[in-house]
């Protein structure tokens, strides 16, 4: 296929290491960089197996790319009560789906882009989403 393919591959699969590392780890702002920093170091190692120069630095920018995204929804789901377990088992299924998908031409690219995209909307709605509720308990 090419070398654009090969750096889409390693960069969805660092984008899904991402997500997996913040799934086990994004309890705490610690977490978050511990969590970055592993899925960084996953991706690069990803990067220098398939080979080229390229590659290493997409595995590692999109395990901090997934990992960002995921942490949103990994720290919102636990301040709203679910358990750290269950949380941590339903993200990292969706880590596994999303580097099946990076199998697929372009959507490790795609990958990169949303899921920082999805966490970030999720981390601007978050301040003014139950708004409403909170004036009718004074």
């Amino acid at each position: 296929m090419g070398g654009w393919y090969e750096i889409g591959l390693v960069l969805g699969f660092g984008v899904a290491g991402g997500v997996i590392a913040a799934g086990a780890l994004a309890r705490t702002l610690v977490g978050i960089a511990v969590a970055a920093a592993a899925a960084a170091a996953v991706g690069l190692a990803l990067g220098v197996a398939v080979g080229d120069a390229l590659p290493p630095v997409a595995g590692a920018v999109g395990g901090v790319a997934g990992t960002a995204g995921a942490a949103q929804v990994v720290r919102g789901a636990l301040r709203r009560g679910g358990t750290g377990s269950g949380t941590a088992a339903l993200v990292g299924v969706a880590g596994l789906v999303l580097a099946g998908l990076a199998l697929v031409p372009v959507v490790g690219y795609v990958e990169a882009v949303l899921v920082p995209a999805i966490g970030l909307r999720l981390r601007r709605r978050a301040g003014e989403r139950y708004a409403g509720l909170r004036t009718l308990a004074k």
